[in-house]
């Protein structure tokens, strides 16, 4: 039989992983089903090749290996991960470099109140492979190296104090990272077909230096958090540390919102949540439950106002869709001409009102000619 249709009747486990269970705290009924999005179909590219739906239009606001205009700071190379911070009266926009050998880091994008650029900068440089991260209540950024037995690096968007390594957090395949204020920790997603899912205990919160990781286990009965002898992973693997660890096909982008984690697997093409107070974990959506599925290549994720959650596609068609709260997934935009990129990055300004996200390699397909880009327009939820 095949997997799509071994799952659009299954139930994995002994209650604790469900497809089709409806959570009691948010009234959702996963999986999400594809349907008509709420800001209509896509409408034809418009002149930076991006096709939106009506009413919203696109800028570039920077490209790799160029100047960023008016500033004399050159973007740098393959654009990842990245979010929004609150800047007086305007932002700032904090994006991850995914370069190799030394060349990583992480930049940042600072608007005036009217939405111009005003200023660029790094703030992190010589790590490698900084993939995707997360905000934290406190206003930093931590970018995450997706290389084996990488770090967290703790960031300042304003450039004003320099980077912190976090070993605490453990040494790992790292990708994306979602502060919960709620039970004060952070949960972690790793890169590998076997990866783990983790959460970081910080003994005091908002100090990031000393804590306690732990991972998830658990595949048949009930799932629980369990403490990582050694984070440093100095001889054994994170994530093959703990007897029983929960292991999820390839994670990737990771989302905090009162008490559901969301995150993502791109190796099964899933959407998750875990429940963080019962730790109950669900799908929410599968590309194996639905024909002619919208959303493939999950990768980064994050959230607007309304509640609906945004997902961009490593490759696919090269598109970011949403699912809404009501569980309806359908594409929001989609980037012409860059088959050979992925969409990195997407993250909404503090007032919701413009989402900015990246093509990582371009048209080009090379690490040289990342674009990134901001949208604007009448999103639900906006202030």
């Amino acid at each position: 039989m095949e997997r799509r249709s071994l799952l659009r009747g299954a139930v994995v486990g002994t209650g604790t992983v469900a497809f089709g269970f409806t959570m009691s705290r948010s009234s959702l009924a996963y999986p999400a089903r594809p349907g008509t999005g709420p800001y209509g179909p896509l409408g034809a590219a418009d002149a930076n090749g991006l096709h939106l739906p009506r009413g919203f239009s696109s800028r570039i606001v920077a490209r790799s290996s160029r100047e960023v205009a008016g500033t004399g700071h050159t973007w740098h190379g393959a654009p990842d991960g990245g979010a929004c911070f609150a800047d007086g009266q305007g932002w700032i926009y904090v994006s991850n470099a995914e370069l190799g050998s030394g060349s990583g880091g992480a930049g940042a994008l600072r608007f005036a109140a009217d939405g111009t650029v005003a200023d660029a900068y790094a703030i992190l440089s010589g790590t490698s492979t900084n993939c995707a991260g997360g905000a934290t209540p406190w206003g930093t950024w931590l970018s995450c190296e997706e290389v084996s037995r990488g770090f967290v690096y703790e960031t300042d968007p304003h450039g004003r104090t320099a980077a912190v390594r976090r070993d605490a957090m453990g040494r790992f395949k790292h990708e994306a990272a979602a502060c919960d204020p709620d039970l004060r920790v952070v949960y972690l997603t790793e890169d590998e077909p076997d990866g783990a899912f983790y959460r970081f205990a910080p003994r005091t919160w908002g100090d990031l230096s000393a804590g306690t990781l732990q991972v998830l286990t658990g595949n048949d009965g009930a799932l629980a958090w369990r403490t990582v002898p050694d984070p440093s992973a100095a001889t054994t693997r994170t994530r093959q540390q703990v007897a029983g660890t929960r292991a999820f096909d390839g994670g990737e982008g990771c989302y905090y919102r009162g008490g559901l984690c969301y995150f993502t697997t791109k190796g099964d093409n899933r959407v998750w949540v875990l429940d963080t107070r019962t730790t109950t974990l669900t799908v929410v959506y599968d590309d194996d439950l639905v024909d002619s599925p919208p959303l493939t290549g999950v990768d980064n994720i994050t959230g607007s106002g309304s509640g609906d959650l945004f997902v961009a596609e490593d490759g696919g068609t090269m598109e970011i869709c949403l699912i809404t709260p009501d569980d309806v997934v359908a594409p929001f935009l989609r980037v012409s001409g860059h088959s050979g990129s992925e969409i990195t990055g997407p993250a909404f300004s503090p007032a919701g009102d413009r989402l900015y996200f990246s093509s990582q390699r371009g048209a080009s397909n090379s690490n040289g000619a990342g674009v990134t880009y901001e949208v604007r327009g009448p999103f639900r939820g906006a202030a």
